[in-house]
Protein backbone atom coordinates (compact mmCIF):
# COMPACT_ATOMS: atom_id res chain seq x y z
CA UNK A 1 0.00 0.00 0.00
CA UNK A 2 1.40 3.54 -0.54
CA UNK A 3 0.65 6.64 1.25
CA UNK A 4 0.01 10.16 0.27
CA UNK A 5 -0.12 12.48 3.04
CA UNK A 6 -1.39 15.71 3.66
CA UNK A 7 -0.32 17.92 6.84
CA UNK A 8 -1.16 20.49 8.92
CA UNK A 9 -4.26 21.30 6.40
CA UNK A 10 -6.05 24.38 8.50
CA UNK A 11 -10.00 25.11 8.62
CA UNK A 12 -11.71 27.46 10.29
CA UNK A 13 -15.41 26.02 11.72
CA UNK A 14 -17.86 26.31 13.87
CA UNK A 15 -17.11 23.01 16.12
CA UNK A 16 -17.69 22.35 20.44
CA UNK A 17 -20.52 21.78 22.52
CA UNK A 18 -20.10 24.85 24.97
CA UNK A 19 -22.57 27.58 24.30
CA UNK A 20 -19.60 30.12 23.95
CA UNK A 21 -17.90 27.25 21.01
CA UNK A 22 -21.31 27.87 18.74
CA UNK A 23 -20.57 31.90 18.21
CA UNK A 24 -17.31 31.41 17.01
CA UNK A 25 -14.75 29.95 14.52
CA UNK A 26 -12.30 27.47 15.11
CA UNK A 27 -9.44 26.55 13.64
CA UNK A 28 -9.13 22.46 13.08
CA UNK A 29 -5.74 21.06 11.85
CA UNK A 30 -6.29 18.30 9.45
CA UNK A 31 -3.52 15.67 8.52
CA UNK A 32 -4.61 12.76 6.32
CA UNK A 33 -2.83 9.56 5.17
CA UNK A 34 -4.39 8.15 1.99
CA UNK A 35 -3.81 4.82 0.72
CA UNK A 36 -3.91 4.13 -2.87
CA UNK A 37 -1.47 2.27 -5.17
CA UNK A 38 0.89 4.80 -7.02
CA UNK A 39 2.58 2.55 -9.37
CA UNK A 40 1.29 3.34 -12.56
CA UNK A 41 1.57 6.78 -11.78
CA UNK A 42 5.58 6.28 -10.98
CA UNK A 43 5.67 4.28 -14.16
CA UNK A 44 3.27 6.57 -16.62
CA UNK A 45 4.72 10.00 -14.82
CA UNK A 46 1.27 11.14 -15.65
CA UNK A 47 -1.13 13.64 -13.91
CA UNK A 48 -4.09 11.22 -14.91
CA UNK A 49 -2.72 8.11 -12.83
CA UNK A 50 -2.30 9.98 -9.35
CA UNK A 51 -4.41 10.46 -6.34
CA UNK A 52 -4.90 14.50 -6.84
CA UNK A 53 -4.04 15.71 -3.66
CA UNK A 54 -4.59 19.33 -4.22
CA UNK A 55 -8.23 18.45 -5.00
CA UNK A 56 -8.02 16.55 -1.83
CA UNK A 57 -7.12 19.28 0.21
CA UNK A 58 -9.49 21.77 -1.44
CA UNK A 59 -12.65 19.28 -0.66
CA UNK A 60 -11.57 18.46 2.79
CA UNK A 61 -11.07 22.38 3.82
CA UNK A 62 -14.78 22.80 2.31
CA UNK A 63 -16.34 20.13 3.73
CA UNK A 64 -15.21 20.92 7.20
CA UNK A 65 -15.29 24.88 6.75
CA UNK A 66 -18.89 24.59 6.26
CA UNK A 67 -19.88 21.94 9.00
CA UNK A 68 -21.33 23.15 12.25
CA UNK A 69 -20.85 19.62 13.80
CA UNK A 70 -20.49 19.70 17.85
CA UNK A 71 -17.93 16.81 17.74
CA UNK A 72 -14.68 16.62 15.69
CA UNK A 73 -15.38 12.54 15.84
CA UNK A 74 -18.61 13.60 13.81
CA UNK A 75 -16.56 15.79 11.67
CA UNK A 76 -13.47 12.87 10.70
CA UNK A 77 -16.35 9.77 10.29
CA UNK A 78 -18.43 12.11 8.14
CA UNK A 79 -15.38 13.46 6.24
CA UNK A 80 -13.93 9.53 6.01
CA UNK A 81 -17.50 8.48 3.79
CA UNK A 82 -16.66 11.91 1.52
CA UNK A 83 -13.29 11.06 0.64
CA UNK A 84 -14.31 7.29 -0.52
CA UNK A 85 -16.72 8.14 -1.77
CA UNK A 86 -15.24 11.00 -4.37
CA UNK A 87 -11.45 9.72 -4.61
CA UNK A 88 -10.24 6.64 -5.23
CA UNK A 89 -8.61 6.12 -1.75
CA UNK A 90 -8.32 2.24 -0.57
CA UNK A 91 -7.65 3.16 3.31
CA UNK A 92 -7.05 6.42 4.78
CA UNK A 93 -6.29 7.94 8.30
CA UNK A 94 -7.19 11.18 9.66
CA UNK A 95 -6.00 13.09 12.22
CA UNK A 96 -8.02 16.01 13.25
CA UNK A 97 -6.37 18.61 15.94
CA UNK A 98 -8.33 21.10 18.12
CA UNK A 99 -6.02 23.41 19.36
CA UNK A 100 -6.54 25.00 22.80
CA UNK A 101 -9.82 23.14 23.78
CA UNK A 102 -8.26 22.27 27.03
CA UNK A 103 -6.34 24.76 28.90
CA UNK A 104 -4.10 23.11 30.05
CA UNK A 105 -3.04 21.19 26.96
CA UNK A 106 -1.63 22.62 23.41
CA UNK A 107 -4.30 20.30 21.93
CA UNK A 108 -6.97 17.56 21.70
CA UNK A 109 -7.59 15.42 18.84
CA UNK A 110 -9.04 12.59 16.91
CA UNK A 111 -7.28 9.73 14.65
CA UNK A 112 -9.36 7.30 13.09
CA UNK A 113 -8.34 4.61 10.36
CA UNK A 114 -11.50 3.37 7.82
CA UNK A 115 -10.94 0.91 4.94
CA UNK A 116 -12.29 0.55 1.83
CA UNK A 117 -15.78 -1.43 2.05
Amino acid sequence: MDIIFISGLTAATTIGVYDHERDITQDLIIDLELGCDARKAGVSDSFEDVLDYDAISRRTQAFVEQTGYYLIESVAEQLSQILFDEFPIMQLKIKITKPGAVDIADAVGIMIERKRN
